[in-house]
């Protein structure tokens, strides 16, 4: 089960420099988002051996049809709690290189409820991933231990990513640490672990947060990606692409890393497939690939 924000992806690539007060050429796609739903569905695609839920909510609006039927398309089933408001939406303008700045409005996300998530939790329950995003808006942010801890209790492993730098600096580390202490896994890029750890190089972050979750993945872009399992360490070198959006890499990445480890491969299997699913996201407009 995938925990996260139900979102529209605006996605723009301007095609000439910007015209402030006329048109701008442009590249535009609109596209079901949300990088908890975007984590669900890599993760779908990457394997048949689960079943995989998607727990979130969406407004009253065409938005929220999109959404629905776009998860429920990619053969992942879809719980959205439908929410009095506007499903959440995200415009990203990107760039040469392929990176984005992304202006976002949560909409009904902050609305999500304990009890529709915990609601769904039974037996046949291997793994909970939380999004960063849940963790980082105050509105949902003490949902988080709760549903960490109900769902050790029902024996699966846990799981969280970080999603957001800027966030998770207004937030503050300790803050996120202590919202996330029950997961088993995180994910996080470069940029949020150095954050989160308060070290300087890469390798010292990995060894700093591996004293508090059992297993750690660090992408790092064109260089790749480092993981630990308590005291071993694994590396993956970054695939080759011609990168033209970033959207959704990580989100691919770390659906694409728990599939392959909740089908029992080991830690260096999972993370050069993680990356490979990060080199098809990027070589495409939008989290699609």
């Amino acid at each position: 089960m995938v925990v996260g924000d139900a979102m529209l992806d605006v996605v723009v690539r301007p095609l000439a420099p910007l015209a402030p007060t006329s048109d701008t050429p442009a590249s535009v796609r609109v596209l079901r988002g949300g990088s908890g739903a975007n984590l669900a569905v890599a993760l779908r695609a990457a394997s048949d051996a689960v079943e995989v839920v998607f727990a979130g909510i969406a407004g009253d609006d065409a938005a929220a049809m999109i959404v629905r039927r776009d998860l429920e398309g990619s053969g992942v089933v879809a719980h959205l709690a439908s929410g009095e408001g506007s499903t959440g939406v995200l415009v990203s303008l990107v760039g040469e290189g392929g990176e984005r700045a992304m202006m976002t409005e949560r909409g009904v996300n902050g609305q999500l409820t304990f009890d529709h998530v915990a609601g769904l939790f039974d037996d046949s329950l291997v793994h909970l991933h939380v999004s960063g995003y849940t963790v980082l808006d105050e509105a949902t942010r003490e949902l988080v231990p709760r549903l960490l801890e109900s769902a050790l209790a029902h024996g699966a492993t846990t799981s969280v990513d970080v999603c957001s730098v800027g966030p998770l600096r207004d937030l503050g580390p300790v803050v996120f640490a202590r919202a996330t202490s029950a997961a088993t896994i995180l994910f996080a890029n470069e940029e949020e672990a150095l954050v989160l750890a308060g070290d300087v190089d890469v390798h010292d972050a990995l060894a700093t947060l591996s004293r508090q979750w059992d297993e750690v993945i660090i992408t790092r872009g064109p260089q790749g990606a480092v993981a630990s399992v308590g005291a071993d360490v694994v590396t993956a070198p970054a695939r080759g692409a011609d990168v033209v959006d970033t959207t959704g890499a990580g989100d691919a990445a770390t659906g694409t890393y728990l599939a392959h480890r909740l089908a029992g491969a080991d830690q260096a299997t999972a993370l050069r497939s993680a990356m490979g699913a990060a080199a098809h996201v990027v070589r495409g407009l939008g989290s699609r690939g």
